[in-house]
């Protein structure tokens, strides 16, 4: 069977996942992190995304990016796995892929999910049990959104933004929403679609039946059915 091609729907933004091979962690120190922000910050300028939100965790990363053109994402992400790669092997004297092949990608519909993936992102140390509270994790957006540090690297969806109309405003909702946690069904949801590539949410009405992007969900199972004469 073909393998479907990346879904991208103008306007709305993509959420990404890059995984270690088998498990593997691909991020040992905080060198290995800051590697990674440092190539992903020149990236995201030069070829126009923006990072909305971001986690890395020792064995994966997820990036929330909106981007003017299916292919900067594409090129972002080829540009992150050769570099970052080859100076991981160089600093930890190993050779050999360290990803688990294919980057996982969907598009996010915006005002049912981006905010949803916001949270998804930056609950993640938290669910796995590695802090206790999201804000303590160093390597994530989480910090920026409470209005803790700074973080250079995001650019914010206008639906973060619309929380409130200052920053203490916008902050205080966000971090509302972080400590009322994911519902399962967001969960299942984001992580479904997350991962065979569908999209998330519904697609717009002007291009629910377009033939310029691939299909936003799989085909009925089974034969289909007839029509009674």
């Amino acid at each position: 069977m073909a393998r479907l091609g990346r879904l991208f729907v103008p306007g709305f933004p993509l959420l990404v996942l890059q995984r270690g091979n088998n498990g593997t962690p691909i991020f040992l120190d905080e060198v290995d992190c800051q590697n990674y922000r440092h190539i992903l910050r020149d990236g995201v300028r030069e070829l126009g995304v923006s990072l909305h939100a971001y986690v890395l965790m020792p064995d994966h990363a997820h990036l929330l990016l909106s981007a003017p053109q299916a292919d900067a994402v594409s090129t972002l992400v080829q540009r992150l796995g050769r570099r970052y790669v080859r100076g991981f092997n160089d600093r930890h004297q190993r050779t050999g892929t360290l990803w688990e092949g294919r980057y996982r990608s969907t598009a996010v519909q915006p005002e049912a999910y981006v905010l949803a993936c916001y949270r998804y992102i930056e609950l993640n140390p938290q669910r796995k049990g590695l802090v206790a509270d999201p804000a303590a994790y160093l390597w994530s957006s989480c910090q920026h959104h409470l209005g803790l540090t700074p973080d250079p690297l995001i650019s914010d969806h206008p639906l973060y933004w619309a929380l409130g109309n200052t920053p203490f405003e916008r902050q205080a909702r966000y971090r509302s929403l972080l400590e009322a946690g994911s519902p399962s069904k967001e969960l299942e949801a984001i992580r479904h679609a997350g991962y065979k590539g569908w999209l998330l949410g519904q697609a717009p009405a002007d291009l629910a039946n377009s033939e310029d992007i691939r299909r936003f969900q799989p085909l009925p199972k089974g034969r289909p059915r007839r029509n009674p004469a």
